[in-house]
């Protein structure tokens, strides 16, 4: 009997759909147990985690910055030039400045990771989440791939000048500017940006092998543009930089001394600009007074807002100083060109 119940047990089991388990238990129902993976779980696991961790990587690099970067690298070969570069120069030094500029930015983002994880407006950033897919030593290892690997591009596809002027704009957006001035001065973004001019004068060393007058005009015109840039994402961002103790000029002043600057800036850039006319010719000129005139109008037009008490909207000063710089940098291509 006990031979016979336990066949028809079995029996049983089997015509409701189920099989009988080694241990001759019941099988746990459908609800109460994982379903076993495919066998294309696993992989498309590890492309999701992979590909994760690439995107962390790349937004250490700060790619939005680069672009901006690169828009006055390129113009200002070609004035160098004269006309076209060989396009395996031109190539290697926007793919040498891109790793080069994408290594300080990496350092910044680890350097920078308390700040950005007390804003919102970076909160996102990699290494400000408290478990990051990247850690700060794999970080910093990167920064270290990323600034040989532009350094050897540069100097062996176009000029070692051009090579050390990358390393160059590493060293004092890291130590000068992240290190020195960001946390402890109002004046950091003024000297500090200073950075974001050496593009123009890799671009025109990997050229030309020096640095000649041109360059250190288009050189200046960043150095000036870039507070009132700034400054009016920091005034949008106050906020965010008084919470994380950011000495930016907006929070340590008052927003009509944060206006008049703009302007003193906008007005330094726009003259500068003007400066390149004898090299660059007349069509240049026109298109850099005209925008000129368009750059310093908003300016203005901020700081009238802000005196009459009405909302500032400095966003739009930021965005259109973009376009200003993008359209500046393209009448030189043009001028180049010509």
């Amino acid at each position: 009997m006990t031979i016979l119940n336990r066949a028809t047990s079995a029996t049983r089991r089997r015509t409701d759909g189920t099989a009988p388990t080694p241990t001759g238990r019941e099988p746990m129902s459908a609800g109460s147990a994982p379903v076993p993976a495919g066998p294309g779980s696993a992989p498309a696991a590890v492309r999701g985690a992979l590909g994760t961790r690439v995107r962390a990587y790349v937004a250490l690099t700060k790619p939005r910055i680069i672009e901006l970067l690169l828009v006055t690298t390129l113009p200002t070969m070609l004035l160098a030039a004269r006309g076209l570069p060989s396009l395996p120069l031109v190539l290697a030094t926007l793919a040498g400045g891109t790793l080069t500029a994408g290594a300080a930015n990496t350092v910044n983002c680890v350097l920078d990771r308390d700040i950005d994880a007390v804003m919102h407006r970076t909160a996102r950033r990699p290494l400000a989440a408290a478990s990051p897919v990247v850690g700060p030593r794999r970080a910093l290892a990167f920064a270290v791939v990323l600034t040989a690997a532009g350094t050897l591009l540069l100097g062996f596809a176009a000029t070692w000048p051009a090579a050390a002027l990358a390393d160059a704009a590493i060293l004092f957006y890291v130590f000068v500017y992240t290190i020195a001035l960001k946390r402890r001065t109002p004046a950091n973004i003024v000297i500090g940006g200073a950075a974001g001019c050496f593009p123009v004068l890799v671009g025109w060393a990997a050229v030309t092998g020096r640095v000649g007058w041109p360059a250190l005009v288009l050189a200046a015109v960043v150095f000036f543009w870039t507070p009132p840039h700034f400054w009016s994402l920091a005034m949008r961002f106050r906020d965010d930089y008084a919470a994380a103790r950011v000495p930016m000029l907006p929070v340590v002043a008052t927003p009509l001394v944060v206006g008049r600057r703009i302007i003193a800036y906008a007005v330094a850039t726009v003259a500068i600009s003007l400066a390149l006319i004898p090299y660059a010719g007349l069509l240049y000129g026109a298109c850099a007074a005209a925008l000129g005139g368009w750059l310093l109008m908003e300016s203005v037009r901020l700081y009238a807002r802000i005196r009459r008490g009405d909302r500032p909207r400095p966003l739009r000063l930021f965005h259109l100083s973009i376009t200003y710089l993008t359209l500046l940098f393209t009448a030189v291509a043009v001028a180049a060109l010509l």
